[in-house]
């Protein structure tokens, strides 16, 4: 089942928090937001309970809060395969899975001002005002319903140039803490759950999504997760070196001529995963490679989170659509 933890938002944070504040566990109105006053009743619950209070919704807390109901299990999420692969690298990027990572959010802490999104676009770079724009333009309702009083602010920031969004960005977080206040978090939350912002995020990763179609063509990789191996090599690393390239195709040389189709796709992956870990900064050389096989093994667990990719990100070991074989 999902779990759920200080950062965690959507429906089934409303759930938990109505749950404890029926229990007299947590005052104020349940805003979808896992912050830190829905942690510490939490773990309340988990005391009074005799459970380990580690703060996190987790089986056993779920049946504590929700007693004969089913844990929730979380659902992949819709749209084409360069939605699900962003999906994916998001969750990896973000450390929530989707579609929380769509609405996740940092403050100032690189000096660029705020990050958010799956790819954590920044106005310090001027790739997050390119979304905001696109929003503003394709869906000023839903924009409005979400921001209300407070879109012209927004919109002045956004348009404004660098210096005016980094300014607004200071002025609507914890300078210390390096967080987003509310209302702003709670709406920029909203934000990153809707359909169509999701939709412009995965238009923003299009090139990352291009960029990776084309080393599945050149590495002759035709599944799903081929296609997230890349798309997470190019986001996460910027592609393939020469040099590694000559050695990768030298491992594929070395393969068994019997191995099924599957079995080669999958020796593949695991080679392109170790060959583009080996190469990268030392310090994150296991980081990367525990990502990278992740995704070449359809399994495993990245920065303490768990992931099956087929289940959680409906991307499995079968061949790319010819519609979206890029």
């Amino acid at each position: 089942m999902a779990t759920y933890k200080n950062g965690s938002t959507g429906d089934d944070v409303v759930r938990i928090q109505k749950a404890l504040k029926d229990a007299g566990l947590l005052q104020g109105e349940p805003d979808g937001v896992f912050g830190g006053q829905t942690e510490a009743a939490v773990k309340q619950l988990q005391t009074n309970s005799g459970l380990p209070a580690d703060g996190v919704v987790g089986p056993a807390t779920w049946a504590k809060l929700f007693p004969g109901d089913a844990a929730a299990t979380p659902t992949p999420p819709v749209g084409d395969l360069n939605a699900r692969c962003l999906a994916l690298t998001g969750s990896f990027e973000t450390g929530r899975r989707a579609p929380d990572c769509f609405a996740a959010m940092t403050g100032n802490f690189d000096g660029q001002g705020m990050s958010y999104g799956a790819l954590q676009w920044n106005f310090g770079q001027e790739t997050l005002q390119l979304l905001l724009q696109e929003m503003f333009a394709k869906h000023q309702d839903i924009a409005a319903k979400i921001f209300g009083g407070s879109l012209g602010q927004l919109q002045q920031a956004v348009n404004g140039g660098k210096e005016a969004a980094l300014s607004f960005a200071a002025s609507i977080q914890d300078p210390a803490r390096k967080t987003i206040n509310n209302p702003w978090k709670q709406m920029f939350t909203a934000l990153g759950l809707t359909p169509e912002f999701q939709a412009i995020e995965v238009n923003g990763a299009a090139a990352y999504a291009a960029k990776g179609a084309g080393l599945c063509r050149d590495y002759r990789l035709w599944s799903e997760r081929g296609r997230a191996l890349m798309f997470d090599i190019c986001v996460q690393n910027g592609g393939i070196p020469d040099k590694v390239k000559g050695l990768i195709q030298e491992d594929f040389g070395k393969l068994p001529l019997s191995l099924s189709a599957e079995d080669v796709e999958m020796a593949r992956m695991r080679i392109v995963a170790n060959r583009r870990a080996e190469a990268a900064n030392p310090k994150f050389i296991e980081d990367v490679r525990t990502r990278k096989l992740c995704i070449a093994e359809g399994k495993g667990t990245v920065h303490g989170i768990n992931y099956d990719l087929a289940q959680q990100f409906g991307l499995a070991l079968k061949k790319v659509d010819a519609g979206e074989a890029g």
